[in-house]
């Protein structure tokens, strides 16, 4: 068998050989191996996220949409939850651990919690590590209103542009304990719908 430098040094000196330009005479530098990065066991921020049917998404999850009504015929309703004149809260048996609060007739807040299988696109869902979160989405830390730190909320810095915006809900173990998608006010609510 060969040896690899000079199966890959060959043909550039053959290439070198032919080229009638000034200096071809000149030996070809052979080139070197650089090692082969190790793979990594977890994605990295500069991995490309890949949506699914199970993916939370700042426009929505499934059919219920971000800022839009709820579908007719979709599996969400309420069912026992907070509800009033103004504000009400849906689930669907299709996403288990998921609500959505829905105000003016609009879907203004998506939240995946226990018992829950969705994931943002990055991989981040419910009982994922702060750290996790924050190498895909370093946003501003608030002290969290029930808890002691180190429970906070990570609010994205784009909240107050009325564009829908995510919200984690950090618990006192580090750990994701609710995602939250929709706009501001709602976005903020820390009691269902208030």
């Amino acid at each position: 068998m060969l040896p690899r430098l000079f199966i890959v040094a060959a043909p550039l000196a053959l290439l070198a050989a032919c080229d009638s330009s000034p200096g071809a005479d000149a030996p070809a530098a052979a080139p070197t191996a650089e090692p082969a990065p190790a793979p990594s066991a977890a994605p990295t921020p500069a991995a490309s996220p890949t949506a699914g049917a199970n993916t939370l998404m700042l426009e929505g999850l499934g059919d219920l949409r971000i800022g839009q009504a709820v579908p007719s015929g979709s599996t969400w309703a309420e069912r026992g939850a907070q509800a009033s004149d103004t504000c009400r809260t849906i689930n669907s048996p299709d996403y288990p651990g998921v609500y959505a609060i829905v105000e003016e007739g609009r879907v203004r807040r998506i939240t995946a919690g226990e018992r829950s299988a969705v994931e943002l696109a990055e991989g981040i869902g419910v009982g994922a590590s702060d750290k996790d979160v924050l190498a895909w989405f370093p946003f501003p830390a608030t002290p969290h209103e029930y808890q002691e730190a180190p429970a906070r909320y990570l609010t994205a810095p784009n909240a107050q542009s009325g564009d829908p915006a995510l919200r984690f809900e950090i618990g006192a173990d580090g750990k994701v304990s609710l995602i939250h998608v929709g706009t501001m006010p709602v976005l903020g609510y820390v009691e269902g719908c208030a």
